[in-house]
C-alpha cells in the first residue's frame, strides 16, 4: 500500500480532522489549507482549519474568513493534517494539536522537512505544497471545482513568485492550464498577490528601503523593521510581506536579508538569486525551507543578527 491509499485510508476512517500550517501563513499554506478543508466538507467530514493569524491579503480566498478558526474545539482529534510545515515547531502555539491526535499526517515540499508524522507525504520537486495537493487530488479522483481550484492556484503563484523561480517545471505550467480550464481566473489571483498593497505595507517598505544597506561589495542586502515601525503605521499581520524581495531585485544584490520583529526576537528572511544556498544558512540558525526561499527565528539586536547571518552567507559567496 502506498502512502497515499495509507493517507486516504486514515482520512476515511477519521470521524473528526484538523487541518494544520506553519506560523506566518503564506499563499501557499493558506491555499493549500483551504482547498482541502473545502474537500473534506465535500466528503462530510467534521473538519476545522485553524489559522490564529493571517495577512488580509488571502481573505479573498473562497469561504476563508469563515473557515479559519483560532483555535480547536477539541483536545483531540482523531486526524491532524499539518500542510507546508517542514517541521512541528512551525505549527508554534498550536503544534497541541498535532501531537494530541490519535493520528498524524505531513503534507509538504520542503527539502528540510523533518518528517514529523506517522504518514508523511513530502515531495521535495514541487515548487509549491499547492502543487503537491493538486497531484493528490489527481491521484484520488476528486473533483477540483473552481473555489477549490483558486485556492491551489494561489498558492502555486505565490511560491513560485507567479512562475518565476527556477522550481517551476513544464508539470507546473500544465496544472495552471488545467485549473485555467476550471474557470480560475489566474490574472485575478496574481494582482491580488503581487499587485495589490495595504498603505501600511507601502509606509513600512518606505521605512525598510531608507534602512537598507549593502554590503560585501553589493552583493549583500539588508534591512529590518521594528514593532514601533509597525505600530506608527498602524499595520497589521502580514504587512510587512514582500519586503525582502525588494532587496533581492537590485542589480548586483545576490542575497537579500530582511529581519521583521516579533512578540520574542526577530524573524528573519533570506532570498538569493543565483546561487547561495540561503536555506543553508537559515538551518545554522534553527530555520529552513528551500534553496532560493528560507528564513529562521532569531534573538537579538537588528545589528548582531545582521553580523550573524551576513558571516554565513560570505561563506557562499563567490
Amino acid at each position: 500500500m502506498s502512502t497515499l491509499d495509507e493517507i486516504l485510508k486514515e482520512i476515511n476512517k477519521a470521524k473528526n480532522i484538523v487541518l494544520l500550517t506553519h506560523e506566518n501563513p503564506d499563499g501557499d499554506a493558506i491555499g493549500t489549507s483551504l482547498a482541502l478543508y473545502k474537500q473534506l466538507k465535500i466528503m462530510n467530514k467534521d473538519v476545522e482549519l485553524i489559522v490564529p493569524k493571517y495577512s488580509k491579503t488571502y481573505t479573498y480566498l473562497p469561504g476563508f474568513k469563515e473557515a479559519a478558526l483560532e483555535k480547536g474545539t477539541r483536545e483531540q482529534y482523531d486526524l491532524a493534517i499539518s500542510l507546508d510545515a517542514a517541521n512541528i515547531k512551525l505549527l508554534n502555539g498550536w503544534s497541541n494539536y498535532f501531537e494530541e491526535a490519535k493520528e498524524k499526517i505531513v503534507i509538504d515540499h520542503h527539502s528540510t522537512n523533518s518528517m514529523f508524522g506517522d504518514l508523511n507525504y513530502v515531495e521535495i520537486s514541487s515548487p509549491a505544497c499547492a502543487q503537491v495537493l493538486y497531484e493528490i487530488f489527481q491521484y484520488y479522483n476528486w473533483d477540483i471545482n473552481t473555489e477549490i481550484g483558486t485556492c491551489l492556484m494561489t498558492g502555486i503563484i505565490t511560491d513560485t513568485g507567479g512562475f518565476q523561480y527556477s522550481g517551476v517545471s513544464k508539470e507546473t505550467f500544465i496544472i495552471a492550464s488545467e485549473l485555467l480550464g476550471k474557470g480560475v481566473n489566474v490574472s485575478k489571483i496574481y494582482k491580488q498577490m503581487f499587485e495589490t498593497h495595504s498603505r501600511a505595507n507601502f509606509e513600512l517598505k518606505k521605512i525598510a528601503l531608507d534602512r537598507m544597506e549593502f554590503l560585501e561589495d553589493g552583493k549583500i542586502a539588508f534591512t529590518y523593521i521594528t514593532k514601533r515601525d509597525e505600530k506608527k503605521v498602524k499595520a497589521e499581520t502580514g504587512d510587512y510581506e514582500g519586503i525582502v524581495n525588494e532587496g533581492k531585485n537590485i542589480e548586483g544584490v545576490e542575497v537579500s536579508i530582511f529581519l521583521h520583529e516579533l512578540d520574542d526576537g526577530f524573524k528573519a528572511s533570506l532570498r538569493s538569486n543565483d546561487y547561495v544556498n540561503v536555506s543553508d544558512v537559515c538551518l545554522i540558525f534553527g530555520g529552513g525551507g528551500h534553496t532560493k526561499a528560507a528564513g529562521a527565528t532569531m534573538h537579538g539586536s537588528p545589528k548582531k543578527l545582521r553580523d550573524k547571518i551576513v558571516n554565513e552567507v560570505k561563506r557562499q559567496l563567490k
